[in-house]
């Protein structure tokens, strides 16, 4: 093992490691239920706001920028603890969210459930 995946795997430095594409995996939980919100991509821009500010930013692959969480609908992502995976390539982020973390308009990204090859929604 190199010296630097050494000290990012069992070390107290952050050292986030970012794929070709500069992009981390970024999940939002719910702070108060674990409920799985959402997961998107964090830059170093992203992560850096979301550290900042204490909201969740996030690069939108779609818009190509950075993107804070509820920017036009207003349903942001209050950051309270950053939890970081064993090899620092992706990051669990508790939130406490105000208002439907989903585009579509509901609570979370994951109100569908595979059944077969069909998809039910799931009734929270």
């Amino acid at each position: 093992m190199v010296e630097h995946d050494a000290e990012r795997e069992a070390g107290r430095a952050f050292l986030p490691k970012f794929d070709s594409a500069g992009l981390l995996v970024a999940v939002a939980q719910d702070a108060d239920s674990g409920e799985v919100l959402m997961i998107a991509f964090m830059d170093q821009e992203a992560l850096e706001a979301t550290r900042r500010t204490g909201f969740a930013h996030f690069h939108s692959r779609s818009r190509g920028r950075l993107w804070k969480k509820g920017e036009s609908s207003g349903h942001v992502l209050a950051v309270e603890a950053i939890l970081v995976d064993c090899d620092q390539d992706a990051l669990v982020l508790k939130v406490r969210p105000a208002g439907p973390a989903c585009h579509t308009g509901a609570r979370s990204c994951f109100y569908r459930a595979l059944d077969g090859e069909s998809l039910i929604r799931i009734e929270s």
